[in-house]
């Protein structure tokens, strides 16, 4: 031993000099000494004794602690690195805290940044380290000091500084915890203020220092942590989001208080497990069934009933998931009531992160909770039906998969009540996606009582007849539900089901609503075994019209139940042949003169598309025949009447385009118009003069086709009385309708018969031959050889007069060419 003290002063002797050096006013000098201590000491070719070390440390700390303030950054660092080799070799290196704690404290604890080298603050920080590490339980004593250095450095402008003090600040609430709760509060605001750190490593390192401080600190930390770490859960680096479970999982499992912490804690969790890291979700998932089970351990008393007699599994339960175990539910539902509330306003937030990942959570809680979620029904619904109509589709996506745990879970009997009663209150898309979303959810069997009900409440028009393409999407989302689940059960609902489809086509302004309306027809089609949708048409669209027969004669042109109408008729295909007993008396009463004229307008339009398709629609059966008349009678004739206005004309138009598509499709016999053809006559000769030149073009055209159909069944004197509103259109402004009304003319002396007396009715046919001579001389010469094809017709009837009356014009006329021709073809006859 004397031997070592004889050593250990003859080496000290040997620094004295050095020692001395250090407090010259020469930087070089300073580090020189500084150096050559470190040389003497430590570097020597032969080592030194660790006594003999420990002898020479305590003769040199004092005055190279003093350098920790040097003026030149690089002498503070090579006595800081004394300083450190020192302590990792001397044999009771915490005897020496006395001296550099202190110093410790007055280069980083102050109020202001004491050293200003980043480098040497860090050097700094690492000696704090290492003498955490090696004193153990004895820094105790130093508690306060350490507290106050890590304050600072924790918020120090250095990252890796930062990164440092987090890693001391666990390593002393391990160290010493039953110290260390006292003073855990101080590290709490800057390790706050730390955990937005602009570098994803720093994050990680404070959260981790924060579930250290937390576990071993006491109850009064959790709190003001809670709101930050939860921040973390939207942070993009998913190793910071990974180190947030792994702290949150700790908690749950090990901290002291856990129990008076679960609902704040549980929530951040369970937002793991719908990470989209699939790590970081199973992780979280192994904690939260860990986290059951030691519930379930350490309550086994109180839970030892309904563990001994568990229910099996149920056996409704959603696909490909998990049930959590006892231990997790329970935990849930003594927890939910405090979780939720904040939830459900956290999915109505502004900011897009929070709505998706408080939609991705309420999942996760409700199928934890299972059938406890009646006891929150009202809560739960009223978030959710807001949260349905969100523009961000993973929120709709989660919050519709919730509901459909609701339907899982929930007896009909509950959530038919308020479900129901919100659609019909609201009309919203949210609640009819809700809707269609517990349906999906629930049990065959359990739901069947409660079918009628549910379509009686979407089939009412308050509900079904929507012009809002999500609320269309979603009222055919409910009857795809309904008919997946309900499946074979679903015809004693069907033609509420079809009348809801039916609507929403009806209304449907948007192409995707009726590609979905179609897509969902054939589907019902397919649940109730039929081949086809047209077949869902011949089940039902005589039902559907029957619906009708309250209300038919209120409707106007913005009536919902008209255009529902209008659609069934042109959908419905060949199935509207049988029908006609239901579907004329609604068309009659509709197109009345004293109707709304829009509406008129809209139901020729109808009318005449069915009636252009006729074979395949009214007169698929060939019954329409016997309803043909009435449609002339009763819809067109009234209609074509004079009135004033342009809606006025535009349904005269209309109405005349219906007959002439009537006489085309052949439908209407000789011996059916017999009766109202003078009547008919009157009528289309008014419309010759009209106003509008389609109505005056079609007039002609129907007129043409009357006379070919009535042929010498048309009073001879009748016929007299039209060849002058004929001449009259040949001055028409429209040389299409004059080329047309030549044609009328060659049909209408077809209607001359064999017993014509042609020298009793000359006066007329003099008029005749005169008016359409004039013609003959016209400028345009399509009209010239129309009108030469009608006097060589005309002049069958009386060819000496004719002769006469050409001669007598020819030389008036431009050319004589058709003239010519004209005598020629009489001069044959």
């Amino acid at each position: 031993m004397a031997a070592l003290d004889e050593n250990s002063n003859t080496v000290l002797q040997g620094i004295a000099r050095h020692i001395n050096c250090l407090g010259e006013d020469n930087r070089n000098t300073r580090k020189r000494a500084l150096e050559n201590i470190q040389r003497d000491t430590l570097l020597r070719d032969i080592a030194l004794e660790s006594i003999e070390l420990q002898l020479i440390f305590k003769e040199i700390l004092p005055p190279v602690l003093k350098v920790f303030s040097d003026p030149v950054e690089k002498c503070r660092e090579l006595s800081t690195n004394i300083v450190m080799s020192f302590l990792k070799i001397v044999p009771d290196p915490e005897d020496h805290l006395s001296y550099i704690i202190p110093v410790l404290v007055q280069r980083l604890g102050q109020q202001e940044i004491v050293e200003n080298s980043e480098e040497q603050r860090l050097l700094l920080v690492e000696l704090l380290k290492q003498i955490l590490e090696f004193s153990g339980k004895n820094i105790a004593m130093y508690l306060d000091d350490c507290i106050a250095i890590l304050q600072r450095t924790i918020v120090d402008p250095y990252p890796e500084v930062k990164k440092e003090s987090c890693r001391c600040a666990g390593y002393l609430a391990k160290k010493i915890p039953e110290h260390f709760h006292m003073q855990s509060e101080s590290l709490i605001k800057p390790l706050l203020l730390s955990i937005a750190h602009q570098h994803s490593k720093v994050r990680a390192i404070v959260i981790e220092a924060i579930g250290d401080v937390v576990q071993y600190g006491n109850g009064k930390t959790v709190e003001p942590v809670v709101s930050h770490l939860a921040q973390r859960l939207f942070d993009q680096s998913p190793a910071v989001r990974k180190v947030l479970i792994k702290v949150v999982g700790s908690w749950l499992l090990d901290l002291p208080d856990r129990y008076s912490f679960f609902h704040k804690l549980i929530p951040l969790l369970l937002t793991g497990m719908t990470d989209e890291q699939p790590e970081i979700s199973e992780l979280a998932d192994s904690y939260w069934h860990d986290t059951g089970i030691k519930y379930e351990r350490e309550n086994e008393d109180d839970l030892k009933d309904k563990q001994d007699f568990a229910k099996e599994d149920p056996q409704h339960y959603p696909a490909n998931v998990e049930r959590p175990n006892l231990g997790c539910r329970i935990l849930m539902q003594r927890n939910l009531s405090k979780i939720l509330p904040g939830l459900m306003k956290d999915i109505g937030d502004w900011v897009l992160e929070t709505r998706i990942k408080s939609a991705a959570l309420l999942y996760v809680l409700l199928l934890n909770a299972e059938e406890y979620i009646t006891q929150h029904m009202e809560i739960v619904l009223s978030g959710t039906y807001r949260a349905c109509m969100d523009e961000e589709p993973k929120v709709v996506r989660d919050v519709f998969r919730s509901c459909e745990l609701i339907g899982y879970f929930v007896s009909p009997e509950v959530w038919c009540k308020i479900v129901l009663n919100n659609v019909r209150a609201s009309q919203s898309s949210g609640s009819l996606m809700v809707l269609a979303a517990v349906i999906k959810g629930s049990e065959k069997e359990k739901l069947k009582p409660y079918l009628s009900m549910i379509c009686e409440t979407i089939t009412s028009s308050d509900v079904c007849q929507s012009i809002q393409p999500q609320v269309q999407l979603q009222l055919i989302a409910c009857v795809d539900s309904i008919g997946l689940i309900m499946a074979d059960e679903t015809s004693s609902v069907a033609v509420q089901l079809f009348t809801v489809l039916l609507t929403a086509l009806a209304l449907a302004q948007d192409q995707n609503v009726k590609d979905k309306v179609n897509s969902s027809l054939e589907q019902l089609a397919t649940v109730l075994g039929l081949s086809s949708k047209q077949h869902l048409f011949e089940l039902y669209t005589k039902s559907v019209i029957k619906q009708f027969d309250d209300n038919y004669f209120s409707w106007t042109n913005h009536s919902m139940e008209r255009q529902i109408f209008d659609t069934l008729l042109i959908e419905a295909g060949d199935v509207i042949g049988d029908l006609l007993e239901d579907i004329i008396p609604i068309l009659v009463t509709s197109l009345k003169p004293e109707k709304d004229p829009e509406m008129r307008l809209k139901f020729f339009t109808l009318l005449s598309r069915l009636v252009m398709n006729a074979a395949n629609t009214l007169d698929s059966k060939k019954k329409f025949s016997g309803f043909a008349v009435s449609v002339v009678k009763d819809m067109v004739m009234p209609n074509c009447v004079w009135r004033a206005g342009r809606t006025a004309g535009a349904i005269r138009t209309t109405a005349i385009s219906c007959l002439w598509a009537l006489l085309k499709s052949h439908v209407l016999s000789k011996e059916k118009m017999e009766p109202i053809v003078e009547n008919l006559l009157t009528q289309v000769i008014t419309l010759m003069e009209d106003d509008n030149k389609s109505t005056r073009l079609i007039a002609c055209r129907v007129l043409t086709r009357l006379f070919e159909l009535m042929g010498g069944t048309l009073n001879q004197d009748r016929l007299h009385n039209i060849y002058p509103e004929l001449l009259k259109r040949l001055d028409d402004s429209s040389d299409e309708i004059r080329v047309v009304v030549a044609k009328t003319f060659l049909a209408y002396f077809d209607c001359f018969g064999e017993g014509y007396d042609p020298d009793l009715y000359k006066a007329h046919l003099e008029a005749i031959f005169k008016g359409l001579l004039v013609h003959l001389d016209d400028s345009e010469k399509k009209i010239q050889e129309a009108i030469l094809e009608v006097l060589k017709r005309a002049g069958q009837l009386h060819p000496a007069m004719l002769k006469q009356e050409v001669e007598s014009v020819k030389h008036k006329h431009r050319t004589g060419q058709y003239c010519d021709i004209l005598l020629k073809d009489v001069q044959v006859q």
